[in-house]
């Protein structure tokens, strides 16, 4: 197979990229956040019509782990989970560039104290985190209360992966690629929070089938070793839009109690489940075009 071609930055074949990421800027800057909720919605719409691939994944996701709503309380929320997701990525730029005073009547916290004691005991913190639309502008308002580093998948768009490295290093105290583990140890141990999303689907030998709205899917062990490997407090942290369109809340849940333990499968079974509590609050802003429950061993993919 040939090797695909490496492409400079600014040669033209990434000039749209930058043409994207020029208009993220411009709205982040210039466009007030209630304005901007309905240019994302309908960016949303537009994406539902023209991706019938993701379209698809979306809708059989939704099937799967809501088994109990009629198709057309599915059709529903698959429409509402698009017009999230354009929401989400104009908010990536607001992540990445907007003032903190634009951004700091947007934010409510919740269960701030839970982390800052973890901190303030020198234990060093696992946030936990899930996949949803406006992941990346939770983490940007998180950070104005509280330092934190962040794992991160790199991009597969060299022009993307750019900007996410940037401004992920000027925004956090650390950006972490994912399979860096001994340097998110370290940084643990210097009792700094770790922000990580383990909720994809992920194959392999440090992996587990565990449920997930009671479906078998493939899921990371790594949060239990990492927890036992640093010692470190998991804590259950979530971030939501708030329907009244006032802006995002934040919510920090109490540190885990009997975690990690020797039974990984259990373990990874208990994050699903938290996650799926996650997703309980806002179930159209959970990151559905994910194929979840992919390429998993003597079961059928459902895509």
């Amino acid at each position: 197979m040939a090797k695909r071609r490496k492409h400079s930055l600014y040669s033209p074949i990434n000039w749209p990229a930058w043409m994207g990421l020029g208009l993220l800027w411009l709205i982040s800057q210039w466009l007030p956040y209630r304005m901007a909720l309905p240019l994302g919605r309908g960016i949303g719409r537009v994406v539902y019509r023209l991706s019938p691939k993701r379209r698809h994944i979306a809708r059989v996701n939704l099937q799967i782990c809501f088994a109990d709503k009629s198709a057309d309380e599915i059709e529903r929320l698959l429409k509402q989970h698009f017009a999230s997701l354009g929401v989400g990525m104009l908010m990536i730029g607001f992540a990445w560039w907007a003032k903190d005073s634009k951004l700091q009547p947007l934010v409510e916290i919740e269960g701030l104290e839970h982390l800052q004691n973890s901190l303030e005991q020198g234990r060093g913190v696992i946030l936990l985190s899930a996949h949803f639309t406006d992941l990346e502008i939770t983490g940007r308002l998180l950070s104005l209360f509280q330092p934190i580093a962040v794992m991160y998948r790199p991009h597969e768009n060299p022009v993307i992966e750019w900007a996410f490295t940037r401004n992920r290093q000027q925004r956090f105290e650390a950006a972490i690629p994912r399979n860096e583990i001994r340097q998110v140890v370290r940084t643990l141990k210097k009792n700094l929070p770790v922000w990580y999303a383990p909720d994809q689907s992920f194959k392999g030998p440090n992996s587990t089938l565990a449920p997930f709205f009671g479906e078998p899917a493939g899921t990371n062990t790594a949060t239990s070793r990492l927890a036992k490997i640093s010692k470190a407090d998991t804590i259950l942290f979530s971030g939501y839009r708030k329907a009244d369109e006032s802006g995002y809340k934040l919510i920090i849940h109490p540190p885990l109690e009997d975690f990690p333990t020797e039974d990984l499968p259990a373990d990874a079974a208990r994050i699903n489940g938290l996650i799926e509590q996650a997703v309980g609050y806002a179930p159209e802003q959970y990151l559905w075009i994910h194929r979840r429950f992919k390429k998993r061993k003597v079961i059928p993919d459902p895509y």
